[in-house]
Formats: C-alpha cells, structure tokens, sequence
C-alpha cells in the first residue's frame, strides 16, 4: 500500500468527467491519513499543465511547481475523483506550504460547510 499524505503530487490514470476515457495525469492527495487507513483509496484533485489567463472558481497556479516535482508551470483544477491506492504510477513530490494554504481555500471554496 503506498503511504500519501494530504498534499502530496502523484502521477495517476485520472478519470475525464464523462467517465469515457483516462488521461495519466499528475493530481494531489485530498484525503487524510485517518481516510486512508480505513478506505482502499484517495480522493484527489487533477492538476494540469494548461495554464489559463482567467481563472475561474476553484482554479489555482501553483506558485512552487517545481517542489511539487512537477516538469512546467501547472495549475490545480476543481475536478475530484477517487481512486484506489494501487492506481498511483508514481509518487512526484508534494505541495509547498503557501500552495497547500491555497488547496486548503480551494476545498473550502467548492465544497462549502
């Protein structure tokens, strides 16, 4: 079983929102350690590398990209999916403090309470 922690940067086969294809795809650990020890899988939040000019609800630019582990300026997108623990190609690195902040504002944003 792979040990992730919330924020950290995997590769993974992430799921398009019509569920008729996969794209391999870097995305980081919502889910805690306690959700983890009793679920056979993560939730995650996609990150993509097509940056956009205007950012629209729940879209974020990574400011520490390159300690995240990723290859080129990328960006998280408010698209979650949950997949099993085995589904993780490789591990790539994890957010810094300021862009785990923005992840924590981004939940809270499209989520709510």
């Amino acid at each position: 079983m792979t040990t992730c922690r919330y924020g950290d940067v995997v590769l993974v086969a992430f799921p398009f929102t019509n569920l008729q294809a996969i794209k391999k795809r870097p995305a980081v650990i919502i889910s805690s350690l306690s959700y983890q020890q009793t679920k056979p899988d993560f939730i995650l939040m996609a990150i993509t590398s097509q940056l956009k000019k205007e950012l629209s609800i729940g879209e974020y630019i990574l400011q520490d990209w390159q300690y995240a582990g990723l290859l080129k300026p990328s960006m998280i997108k408010p698209l979650i999916t949950t997949l099993e623990q085995n589904k993780i190609v490789r591990n790539m690195g994890q957010l810094s403090n300021t862009d785990r902040k923005m992840l924590d504002t981004i939940i809270q944003t499209i989520l709510g309470n």
